[in-house]
Order: structure tokens, then C-alpha cells, then sequence
């Protein structure tokens, strides 16, 4: 850290120059912290903690689908692999761009596209780059630097993409496919496209954090590839909801995982704040 003088012999620079992670590491508890460095962010936060519950309330899509595709009316039992997503929302029953539609229970679909959007949408606002910036690595804290520019830049650019998914998803629980307004399919792409992006941004971040990088990477990969399918076909495959699914479904569980993982972390924060704050009274 150019103008902070050495650093501490109770720290290390974890890859200086290489890699995704360039935060300083607290290697052992200091005796006086130096008053030149400052750690961030204050991970045992009840911010945080909300941020991280957001973000696992996402999950919730999946038990609102599942009861809305039992409450189905159509001619024809909706199948997952030939049935869009959206139908699961149309408002009106009959025959709609060549499907026959019916979803009695469209109100919960559309909900429940809603509230995941907003769980989003809250994640993203209070989550700080800073801490995803660590997250996922137990006592580590950011330090502010040149060094610390691009995984803070990454981590910034996931915020906003995860806000950009879930203003989409929002979108689209407010208006309908059989809505007649172009901005149900404007709404999807911000979803897919954006969500798939933030969790790229995620997943490269933490590779050499946890386990659970690679997985969150991988959904993004996955999200991101059959929305350039579904793009460069048109969506004309034999199975238009196996594809609009590898779209949604990662980004879902992607971002169920980013809450996981740092309520985990702010969890462990709190528990450790209780524990100091017990031994010295």
C-alpha cells in the first residue's frame, strides 16, 4: 500500500498482482492495531445479515412454481420441459402465441417473480462491495489500496447487475406475457442476462475463497450459455422450457448461494463478537 509505510508483522498480502484476491490478511490478533491501516468492512452487522437473507429469499420461487403449476388448467398438463415460465403468469386463459395457457393461480406467480426480484434488489443494496470483496474467507477484512481496485471494482459491477436482475424479474411479475407490452420480454433479459453476469463477477472473486466459487461461477457460465442459445435460436428448440430454465433456475440458486455464503460469514462475526464482548465483562 503505496504512502502507508511497511505493512504490520502480524499481516500477510495474500497474492500481490496475480490472482482475484489482493486484501490484506489479518494473520494474528494485533496487540495495537496501526492507526494508519483501516479494515473494512464491520462484518457483524445486522445489514449485512438482512442483505444475506435477501438474497437466500429468492428460494422461495421454486415452492411458488411448484404450486402453480399444480393449480394448472390448460387442455394439456404443463410440462417444465415444453412450458415457458412466463405462461405460469399469463392472466387470461386460451391460446396464446400458439400455446394453450391456463394458470389459475397467475396472482402467486407473478408475486412470487416480484418478491424475488426485490430480495434481490435489497441484497444488492446492502451488501457492500467491501465485504464481498471477503466474504467467503472467514477474518479476512478489505483494505482499501491499489491493489484492492479490481476485486472492488468486480464486486461493485456484481451489486449493480444483481440490482439490474432483480428490477427485471420485478418487471416481469408487474406485466404479464399476454399483457400486449414488449416490456415482459425487455424485463426477462435484464434478468438472465444481468443475474447471469453478477454471478460470473461472484464466482471469479471468490475461486480462491471457497468451494462454493466455482459452483457460483458455474451458474453463471451455465445461465449465461443458454441465453445465447435461446438468442441465436430464437428459442426454437425441442425444449424452449428445459433452455428458458438453464436461464433462470442458476441464477436462482446462484444467488441462494451468495446469501449463504455470507450469512455464514456474519454469522461467525456475531458469534465472535458476542464471545469478546463476554470475556471482558
Amino acid at each position: 500500500m503505496a504512502g502507508r509505510g511497511p505493512a504490520r508483522l502480524d499481516t500477510d498480502i495474500s497474492i500481490q498482482g496475480e490472482g482475484t484476491y489482493y486484501a490484506l490478511v489479518m494473520t494474528a490478533p494485533a496487540a495495537a492495531p496501526a492507526q494508519d491501516i483501516i479494515y473494512l468492512p464491520d462484518v457483524a452487522s445486522t445489514r449485512f445479515y438482512l442483505g444475506a437473507l435477501a438474497k437466500l429469499s429468492v428460494l422461495q420461487y421454486f415452492v411458488a412454481e411448484a404450486a402453480v403449476i399444480g393449480a394448472w388448467a390448460g387442455a394439456a398438463p404443463y410440462s417444465r420441459r415444453t412450458g415457458y415460465i412466463s405462461d405460469l403468469g399469463a392472466t387470461g386463459c386460451g391460446d396464446f402465441e400458439g400455446r394453450d395457457v391456463c394458470s389459475p393461480a397467475h396472482l402467486l406467480m407473478n408475486a412470487s417473480f416480484v418478491v424475488q426480484g426485490l430480495g434481490m434488489i435489497v441484497g444488492a443494496l446492502l451488501l457492500s462491495a467491501a465485504l464481498l470483496c471477503t466474504a467467503a474467507r472467514p477474518g479476512v477484512r478489505f483494505v482499501p489500496g491499489h491493489a484492492s481496485r479490481a476485486p472492488w471494482r468486480a464486486a461493485l459491477a456484481a451489486r449493480v447487475f444483481a440490482g439490474v436482475a432483480g428490477v427485471g424479474t420485478v418487471v416481469v411479475g408487474f406485466v404479464p406475457e399476454d399483457a400486449g407490452s414488449a416490456w415482459h420480454g425487455v424485463g426477462a433479459v435484464m434478468y438472465f442476462a444481468a443475474g447471469a453476469l453478477a454471478l460470473l463477477l461472484l464466482g471469479w472473486l471468490w475461486l480462491r475463497q471457497t468451494p462454493l466459487g466455482w459452483f457460483i461461477l458455474a451458474c453463471g457460465l451455465v445461465s449465461l450459455a443458454a441465453l445465447i442459445t435461446g438468442g441465436v435460436t430464437g428459442m426454437r428448440v425441442p425444449e424452449p422450457g428445459t433452455l428458458e430454465r438453464l436461464m433462470g433456475y442458476p441464477i436462482t440458486v446462484g444467488m441462494a448461494a451468495v446469501g449463504l455464503v455470507v450469512a455464514q460469514r456474519v454469522r461467525l462475526a456475531l458469534a465472535a463478537r458476542k464471545i469478546a464482548r463476554a470475556q471482558r465483562s
